[in-house]
């Protein structure tokens, strides 16, 4: 198959290293330039150290349209300002990994629409696009647990918890990004308030679901990793249950459900979403755990560009768990 050519705006940061990672060793894609307006003429191996020797690529200024996909890696409200300032050709794809695009009112940007990128849920609609916008961390966990009862008209109020790692919060430093703070400590933050519910809560509507959705996320005292917790009142019975996720994820290859306790070793460095039930009466819970880097963000890109250029949807996502 040939390879395609990509292009990666904001390289430098934690989503931008982890997006060179699986691309320079996808089989169909070839990275032309990557941009970092902090680093330009700098060797992508003196900020990214773990790539000496893997690849000899320098960051860039600017950004090429001999491209056929660009990646925006870029903070949020950062991508529609690049595009207002940079002419990116109508022929090249966009996979933007901010939350510009995500809700349906921000969607029309420069006459391109923006699909939301979650692909067991918009799967055909990603196939035609030519413009992406990556679902967020928590989002992808929190929906990834709930879209099989919103489809089967089972939501109603949904109270969540969920706990991120220090990537979560990206690479500028502030006062809770700090190895000293987050060492042996954790925290609410955002509660009830957090940014992910409003693309949360129209995921679940296009599925004909209103819900209300309670979260309450928390920082956590290692790098990697989601892992939420969302309580349901549920008759159903488990069996039954079961059943419906099963078919659900049928296509979905990296959305596994687990029959044991999950956690978080299981998909550090992976694009799986694992998902556990448990039921006590009459109460459900729905765990999940995501890499929020991966899954949550630059593996969920690539899943999203496989489907975009009719790759296997797995190509470059065969990755291995930290299990130790």
């Amino acid at each position: 198959m040939q390879k395609i050519n990509a292009g990666i705006i904001g390289g430098a940061g934690y989503t931008g290293g982890e997006l060179i990672r699986l691309l320079i060793h996808h089989p169909y894609v070839s990275v032309n330039f990557i941009h970092s307006r902090s680093n330009a003429g700098k060797a992508v191996h003196t900020v990214h150290q773990d790539l000496l020797g893997d690849t000899d690529l320098v960051f860039s200024a600017g950004h090429s349209n001999e491209v056929d996909v660009i990646f925006l890696c870029m903070g949020h409200g950062e991508s529609g300002k690049f595009l207002e300032e940079n002419a990116v050709d109508r022929k090249v794809k966009i996979i933007d990994l901010s939350n510009d695009f995500r809700l349906s009112a921000s969607r029309t940007f420069n006459q391109r629409t923006f699909v939301y990128g979650l692909p067991e849920l918009n799967k055909e609609a990603i196939r035609s696009a030519d413009s992406i916008a990556n679902p967020g961390c928590f989002a992808t966990a929190i929906q990834l647990g709930l879209l099989p009862l919103a489809k089967a008209g089972l939501l109603n109020e949904v109270y969540t918890t969920g706990i991120t790692g220090s990537t979560g919060a990206g690479q500028g430093l502030s006062a809770t990004s700090h190895f000293s703070w987050r060492a042996n400590n954790i925290q609410a933050y955002k509660t009830l308030s957090h940014q992910h519910l409003g693309e949360i809560g129209e995921s679940l509507l296009q599925l004909g679901a209103e819900v209300d959705l309670s979260f309450v996320p928390w920082r956590g005292d290692f790098t990697r990793g989601i892992f939420t917790s969302s309580t349901i009142n549920c008759d159903s019975g488990m069996g039954e249950l079961s059943k419906l996720y099963n078919n659900f994820y049928s296509a979905a290859p990296f959305t596994l459900l687990s029959e044991g306790a999950i956690f978080l070793k299981q998909v550090v460095n992976t694009n799986k979403c694992v998902v556990q039930l448990e039921k006590v009466g009459t109460k459900l819970v729905v765990h999940t755990a995501i890499d929020n880097l991966l899954k949550g963000a630059s593996g969920q890109a690539v899943q999203n560009m496989n489907l975009m250029f009719g790759f296997e949807e797995t190509s470059g996502l065969n990755l291995k768990a930290n299990a130790f």
